[in-house]
């Protein structure tokens, strides 16, 4: 909205308050021909922030302790920036997108010993990566987690997957690996300057490697200030229950409201 358009809306005898409905940089005020110092500085820490949810390292113990409390059977695995890099390389899976969404070696050996020990093929397969913000799987996998087991009642993966350095693709290798029907993905969303924590939900039918982003289901901005665990997790049950009628995720699998497919 322009300036002009603010102040006739003013002079109306409304008073413009567009902050209170978005966290988006509106209504800055002006000192001069600049915004004030405190927006300038409030920008330069979002920016920073969303900095470092790039850079920041996923504690994975701590979220595997977790996980385990809860009573769910996890595990531990690398992408494929470990093979190139070395374990704790953060630059190399910024520059190499390609690497995040394949396992190293060492994990792909163990998910195949794993699957060869199941006693069956598992419908679902879960798996959690920090993606590009790690601050995001630390505040919000675990209470997503808890409402997703109850969305999905005794259909309960058989194994929750968590990988660093990962990229969403990286669920279309594991759930191949594991023979599971449906991939669901839990990953840290890139940064933006008003949300550094946002986690994002992927659910992939019939993994394997080649998937596109064409077939799958995407739900965002899973935060506080966003979509609501719960709200989120009924996203999911869904999508899982459309994929498995429709036999398909992705483009073909619309979301509805109120009777209505939602494009």
């Amino acid at each position: 909205m322009s300036d002009e358009a603010l102040k006739g809306i003013a002079g109306a005898g409304f008073e413009p308050d567009l902050r209170r409905y978005t966290p988006a940089r509106v209504s800055l005020g002006q000192a001069g021909p600049a915004v004030p110092t405190r927006e300038q500085l409030k920008f330069q820490l979002d920016h920073a922030l969303a900095r470092d949810a790039v850079h920041a390292r996923l504690d994975v113990s701590a979220l595997l302790r977790e996980l385990r409390k809860g009573g769910m059977d996890c595990v531990a695995v690398r992408s494929a920036v470990s093979d190139a890099a070395g374990a704790g390389d953060r630059s190399v899976y910024l520059r190499r997108p390609d690497l995040g969404r394949r396992l190293d070696g060492r994990s792909t050996a163990e998910l195949r010993l794993r699957a060869a020990t199941m006693p069956a093929k598992p419908d679902v397969v879960l798996v959690i990566a920090d993606g590009l913000s790690a601050l995001a799987v630390e505040r919000h996998a675990i209470p997503l987690m808890d409402e997703i087991k109850a969305v999905m009642g005794a259909e309960n993966a058989a194994l929750v997957c968590v990988v660093s350095d990962g990229r969403v693709a990286i669920g279309d290798e594991i759930g191949f690996l594991l023979g599971a029907r449906i991939a669901i993905v839990l990953i840290g969303e890139r940064p933006g300057l008003s949300s550094p924590d946002s986690l994002g939900v992927y659910i992939t039918w019939e993994p394997k490697p080649g998937r596109t982003d064409a077939e799958r289901n995407c739900i965002s901005n899973i935060r506080a200030e966003g979509l609501s665990y719960r709200e989120a997790a009924q996203r999911i049950g869904y999508y899982l229950s459309e994929a498995k009628r429709l036999g398909t995720t992705g483009v073909l699998l619309k979301e509805r409201a109120g009777g209505r497919e939602l494009s």
